[in-house]
């Protein structure tokens, strides 16, 4: 590790390099003020209309004596009885403070240590304030601990002990570096009004190139979505094929990144003919979609296109996250129409009920919805650039302040990562259907409700889903709780295997077995309770992958000899044209 030594620098380049910098600061300064100057204040979308949406509701609230003194008191008193002594630090074990001189040096740990009880103070008197109502509180919470984040001495140059070792052994030059990283970031922000802070190394990865490289053809596509069917490799295969239904917030590839972890070429390796939606990237044209298009023209027409090509009678379906909730709703659909074609079902890290969300509530009060739906106006979509900055904030030590002090205290560049480039190719989405989703969804929980919702003259009732169901969910799951996941087990009518899996999001479920990575819980007794299941779970090392091939098995055994891709319905090579459409941020 280098030495903070100040016997091993060059005095002059480092005042050099600090002057350097410091003049592109200021032309950093002077394109960030044109940029707010040539925007409208109000504008939706623009950048000060988004940092004002963000803290103006969290400025008010600690700018008011009325509403933070007796919050101060309440708190204070709490602390004299220790009854906040279970409390833990939100910070202390962060990986931001995971270098040595955190601790060793006492200046560092200083800053440190008054930083965390700082930052306690702050989170806690946010947790312990007398809101009657559920979602302001957490709001408050959210944007409390966002702002304790922000201020953290991680985030500044000289607190921050791996900074100023970078300055020292490079005389200074990360500063330089790093200002002309911000630089060129915030010039390309000049440019199409959208800053963001770079987090992978996107010249290292090309769909079609060496991600989504699983061989296949699109086999069918309509305006919403292209249908790609996977080459065979087994000599053998299942006779039941598979369809996989991804997410429309960004692209199908993350179930196919590369070949050392790619959910699909894993399932064809099983034997398993494997079909795959790929969505369109759409744009403005596409501002009359509805969800009941992204139903129909999407799931549906899907599912009755697979057991169509292949000549099956039954096909097996998995839903991925948003894809999932879509997958539940085409299911509930198609028992109500008597159209008995899918054998059994896989749900993905999905929500059903949406009751507690997570973090992701925070953005779905009255106010949020009327400022998202103020941007969708304008065009009639959804720039998927402001779903990146939404799940970004959602984590934002991870995916704002550790790529500041990388990319601009460091001076560095991001590194090459499948899963943060596809994190990074995000779409958009056509106004209506994105509305309603989190009208009816997210904030009235309806899905859940028998009958609450209606496509074309079908009601939807989940509980006709009576199909055997492999419900998979993670542990650290920021966008689809486990807890929430869980509550399905009570509202489907068939046979059920609920699984948890490590990790989060997508690292939990995207788990090669090969990486012998995380572990899984079982348990087949499913009450009503999430807490009591697991503390009866049993779990197992490796991957629930292996887990779910054992219950397949159960669900169509039987084989036959490899099927071929029908050359005469051949569209494009996979991943296809869809896939490729990107946004420019």
């Amino acid at each position: 590790m280098q030495t903070m030594d100040p016997s091993v620098y060059d005095f002059q380049k480092f005042s050099s390099n600090l002057t350097s910098a410091y003049l592109k600061y200021q032309e950093v300064m002077g394109i960030f003020m044109s940029i707010c100057a040539n925007q409208e204040a109000d504008a939706p979308g623009s950048m000060i209309q988004e940092l004002s949406q963000v803290m103006l509701p969290v400025m008010q609230f600690w700018s008011n004596p009325a509403i933070i003194m007796p919050m101060i008191q309440q708190f204070a008193s709490s602390c004299a009885l220790n009854n906040l002594s279970s409390v833990k630090s939100t910070d202390s074990n962060n990986r931001k403070f995971a270098d040595s001189e955190w601790t060793n040096n006492p200046f560092f740990a200083f800053m440190k240590d008054t930083y965390i009880k700082q930052s306690d103070w702050l989170n806690n008197i946010a947790k312990c304030s007398n809101i009657s109502d559920e979602k302001q509180k957490k709001k408050l919470e959210f944007y409390t601990k966002r702002f304790s984040d922000a201020i953290s001495p991680a985030n500044f140059a000289f607190s921050n002990p791996e900074v100023m070792r970078e300055a020292i052994a490079s005389n200074g030059e990360n500063f330089v570096k790093g200002m002309e990283n911000l630089l060129q970031d915030l010039k390309a922000a000049q440019k199409n009004g959208k800053f963001s802070i770079p987090t992978v190394d996107k010249t290292a990865f090309a769909v079609g190139e060496n991600l989504a490289i699983t061989p296949g053809k699109v086999v069918y596509q309509n305006e919403l979505i292209q249908l790609i069917q996977y080459e065979a490799v087994t000599k053998e295969v299942h006779k039941t094929p598979l369809l996989l239904i991804p997410a429309w917030i960004n692209k199908f590839y993350i179930l196919d990144l590369q070949p050392a972890n790619s959910y699909v070429k894993w399932l064809t390796e099983q034997g398993y003919t494997v079909f795959m939606i790929s969505w369109v990237n759409p744009d403005k044209s596409f501002a009359h979609k509805t969800f009941e298009d992204y139903l129909m023209d999407g799931a549906v027409t899907a599912i009755k296109k697979v057991a169509e090509i292949t000549k099956e009678q039954k096909i097996h379906c998995a839903g991925y996250c948003l894809g999932g909730t879509l997958l539940a709703i085409a299911l509930a659909y198609l028992s109500a129409k008597k159209i008995d074609i899918v054998q059994s079902v896989t749900f993905l890290t999905t929500l059903v009920d949406f009751a507690e969300c997570g973090d992701v509530g925070v953005f779905i009060d009255e106010p949020e919805l009327r400022f998202i739906e103020s941007i969708m106006a304008k065009d009639g979509i959804l720039d998927g650039y402001y779903l990146y900055q939404t799940f970004s904030m959602l984590r934002a030590d991870d995916m704002i302040w550790s790529f500041f002090i990388n990319n601009y205290l460091l001076g560095k560049s991001p590194r090459a990562f499948d899963i943060l480039y596809w994190n990074s190719d995000s779409t958009s989405l056509p106004a209506a259907m994105h509305s309603l989703y989190l009208r009816r969804m997210y904030q009235d929980n309806a899905l859940v409700v028998p009958n609450a919702l209606k496509f074309g003259d079908i009601s939807i009732d989940l509980r006709n889903i009576k199909i055997p169901a492999y419900i998979l969910s993670t542990k650290d799951d920021h966008i689809a709780p486990w807890k929430s996941a869980y509550k399905a087990t009570s509202v489907y009518s068939g046979d059920k295997r609920f699984v948890l899996s490590g990790s989060g999001h997508v690292a939990g479920a995207i788990n090669h077995p090969s990486k012998e990575k995380y572990c899984y819980w079982t348990n087949e007794k499913l009450g009503k309770e999430p807490e009591a299941w697991l503390e009866q779970a049993k779990e197992f090392k490796g991957s629930w992958w292996n887990d779910w091939l054992v219950w397949m098995q159960k669900h169509g055994a039987a084989k036959i000899p490899q099927r071929s891709i029908d050359k005469k319905m051949v569209v494009e090579d996979a991943p296809g044209s869809y896939v490729k459409k990107k946004l420019s941020f």
